[in-house]
């Protein structure tokens, strides 16, 4: 297992009591000894100075930490700006995304594609910066057609971007399918799958319909089928997420990125059934 890019994403905490639960989740989390962390980058920026914080706290208790960058509402000054800071802080991984844009705010901005955004930083910064994008194994929600969406994903890797990490799925074949599909555009980079845990069905249900990850059917109906009990869905998900993380390390998958909703137990939990199923 420690050969995996095994990595943890958190989002900034807003709140005192946020920071201090946050805390107390890292800590849990840290044990498990992950690559890196990264800490997400909210809606035109919204929480830039958050992100920070958050990645130099990190790497101050010694954990590599990657902040996302997102270039909705940026222009080539301020996204000039923070790559200065990151820089002086010696940050060297990031995470580049096009991002969603909040509420009203619209799509501003100079730069309208992470392609765009990696191929700036490129310009700005040459190879100080291990670039990380984001895939979509089960096709972003507003590209044209499944060819479109491997095509526009190559134009991030050839922008100069490293590695990608995907959109949280639960359907294994569509993400060898979709590694298979990058690979045929002579794209071979390290393909990271992103994991959500299941914890909560309704939770999971808006998330997946605000970003278009499909959950199948027999699961769907099958966490519907334990109403409130809490314990149930907790313990299903487990198996579900569990096996899934298990067929994709056994098909080739260079890693796990999870996205941690700043909870630590049911990633511990997946962790450490993937560390026993290997020993």
């Amino acid at each position: 297992m420690s050969k995996l890019n095994f990595s943890i994403e958190f989002f900034p905490p807003k709140t005192l009591e946020g920071v201090e639960k946050f805390r107390t989740t890292r800590r849990k989390l840290a044990a498990l000894n992950p690559t890196y962390f990264s800490v997400t980058f909210g809606a035109g920026g919204t929480t830039q100075q958050g992100t920070l914080d958050t990645v130099l706290e990190l790497r101050a208790e010694g954990f590599d930490a990657a902040p996302h960058l997102s270039c909705v509402g940026g222009n080539a000054e301020s996204i000039r700006a923070i790559l200065q800071q990151y820089q002086a802080n010696n940050i060297r991984r990031l995470v580049a995304l096009r991002g969603d844009s909040p509420s009203g705010y619209g799509l501003g901005g100079e730069f309208r594609y992470a392609s765009e955004l990696v191929k700036f930083i490129r310009q700005e910064s040459g190879d100080w910066f291990h670039i990380e994008v984001a895939a979509y194994p089960e096709m972003h929600p507003q590209a044209r057609s499944p060819h479109d969406d491997v095509v526009n994903f190559a134009h991030k890797i050839r922008a100069g971007a490293n590695a990608a990490i995907t959109q949280y799925f639960y359907n294994a074949d569509a993400y060898f399918q979709f590694v298979d599909a990058s690979k045929k555009l002579g794209i071979d980079v390290p393909i990271v799958a992103g994991i959500m845990p299941i914890t909560n069905y309704m939770q999971l249900m808006r998330f997946s319909e605000m970003c278009g990850a499909e959950i199948p059917r027999w699961v769907r109906l099958k966490l519907a089928s334990y109403g409130d009990d809490g314990a149930s869905i907790k313990a299903f998900g487990l198996d579900v997420v569990t096996q899934l993380c298990d067929r994709l390390l056994a098909g080739g998958a260079p890693g796990l990125h999870f996205y941690s909703m700043n909870q630590a137990e049911a990633t511990i939990a997946i962790w450490q059934r993937l560390s026993n199923s290997s020993a």
